[in-house]
């Protein structure tokens, strides 16, 4: 479908390979220039009765329904529970272009591009992994400090290009993300005590937010072996065993039908669901370990663990 448009497009325009010479002929720079350019002018052409039209309809402009005094609350009781040695971080609204599709092999057409070689954070945990692979390479350099971990976590509103359809889904949502860098510690023993560590975070902040009023019950925690069985038992001791004795009113257990995440995750992911009595039971957080780390260090030892939360999905519904 694309391809056809592409075709048509150069049909329209008169220009013969017009695709290949913005992509190929032409630096990242000069193009830049070009559709500053392009963009000004489409900007001085916009009448306000049109520029309101387009608030109107664009869904990538709507503000959030949620209550912000309610989440600013959220993100005051988060960092308060947040695991001892996790440092917060205010990330830019950009990041590099291509963060989605080179870090976490997600469709470029998923993401808001800009002009100026960047896009919209469509998912904070990418930008996260970014920030740790410059931090763990800092400390793999100096002496004593290979094996210290980079633990790392952000709230912010991102913007993701697919139409969401449901209760509660739209482009732009505040996400509560956490990332932890380090090194391999064998037999699966780093990914299995950050896994245990946020998945609790998860699980405690979805209790606590009952103190602001966000009534969620019947807690779930369902965790996915992509590694057909070679890691089941270490999980059953090492991740689930220990989440049913801190949280033993929440069930916590495997979910061999999940498919989705196979090739993202690296052998194990988890989601986190909650009840709440309007919309049934919802799904708030999703997370797992990738190899984002190793491909952009250039090293097999390197591991990271990532999830995040849909905080408006923590709100009563509006």
């Amino acid at each position: 479908m694309i391809e056809g448009q592409i075709a048509r497009i150069e049909r329209d325009a008169e220009v013969a390979r017009l695709l290949e010479v913005l992509t190929e002929r032409i630096a990242p720079t000069d193009l830049q220039s070009l559709l500053l350019e392009v963009y000004s002018r489409l900007a001085a052409a916009t009448p306000p009765k049109r520029l309101l039209e387009q608030y109107e309809h664009n869904r990538f402009v709507a503000p959030s329904a949620a209550n912000p005094r309610l989440l600013v609350e959220i993100d005051r009781l988060a960092w308060k529970l947040l695991p001892e040695g996790y440092v917060p971080l205010e990330l830019a609204p950009l990041c590099p272009l291509g963060t989605n599709s080179t870090v976490a092999s997600v469709s470029q057409n998923k993401v808001v591009s800009t002009v100026r070689n960047t896009e919209v954070v469509a998912d904070s945990t990418n930008v996260l992994a970014l920030e740790c692979a410059r931090r763990r390479r800092r400390l793999r350099q100096a002496a004593g400090s290979r094996h210290e971990p980079v633990l790392l976590a952000a709230s912010q509103r991102v913007t993701r290009a697919q139409v969401f359809t449901g209760s509660r889904m739209s482009a732009s949502f505040r996400l509560l993300s956490l990332c932890a860098g380090g090194r391999d510690e064998g037999s699966f023993r780093f990914e299995a005590t950050q896994l245990v560590e946020q998945i609790a975070f998860h699980v405690r902040l979805i209790r606590e937010v009952a103190q602001l009023g966000c009534h969620l019950n019947a807690i779930r925690v369902a965790l996915t072996d992509f590694s057909d069985g070679r890691l089941t038992a270490t999980l059953e001791d090492q991740v689930l065993h220990p989440l049913s004795e801190r949280f033993p009113d929440a069930r916590c257990h495997f979910d061999p039908t999940r498919s989705a995440g196979r090739g993202y995750y690296d052998r194990v992911c988890f989601k986190v669901f909650a009840t709440e009595r309007s919309d049934g039971e919802l799904e708030l957080a999703d997370g797992g370990p990738t190899p984002w780390t190793r491909y952009l260090l250039s090293d097999q030892k390197e591991r990271l663990v990532i999830s995040g939360l849909g905080v408006e999905r923590l709100c009563p519904a509006p």
